[in-house]
C-alpha cells in the first residue's frame, strides 16, 4: 500500500511546494515563448509596413504589374501577422491563467495552514 503524500501538514506542504515549483517553471517557459512571439510579432509588423511602403511606391510610379504583386504580398504579410498576433494573444491568456492558478493554489495552501493572509 502506497503512502499518501498529501496527509499531514509536512507532507502536504511538500506536495504544494513541488506543485508550486512545477507551476513556476511552466510559467517561466511560457514567458520565454512570449518573448519570442513578441519579437516575431514586432518583425511581422515591420514586414507589413515595408510591404505597404513598397506598394505605395509602385503605385506612385505607375508600375501596375509590380503593384499587383506587392498587393498580394501585402495581403499575405497581413495574414501571417494575424496568425502571429493570435498566437501571442493566446499565449498571453495562458500566462494569465497560469498566474491565477498559482495564486489560487497559494491561497488554498495558506488557508489550509491556518494563515490569514494578513501580515
Amino acid at each position: 500500500m502506497g503512502s499518501d503524500l498529501r496527509s499531514g501538514i509536512a507532507g502536504g506542504l511538500a506536495v504544494h511546494t513541488a506543485e508550486f515549483i512545477v507551476s513556476s517553471a511552466r510559467l517561466t517557459e511560457l514567458h520565454e515563448c512570449s518573448a519570442v512571439l513578441r519579437r516575431t510579432r514586432k518583425r511581422a509588423e515591420e514586414i507589413v509596413d515595408e510591404a505597404r511602403t513598397l506598394l505605395a511606391e509602385a503605385e506612385r510610379h505607375g508600375d501596375l504589374e509590380r503593384a499587383y504583386l506587392l498587393r498580394d504580398q501585402l495581403e499575405q504579410a497581413r495574414d501571417r501577422y494575424g496568425h502571429v498576433l493570435t498566437a501571442y494573444l493566446s499565449l498571453s491568456r495562458k500566462i494569465n491563467e497560469e498566474r491565477q492558478e498559482i495564486l489560487r493554489a497559494q491561497m488554498l495552501r495558506d488557508r489550509n495552514l491556518g494563515l490569514s493572509g494578513v501580515a
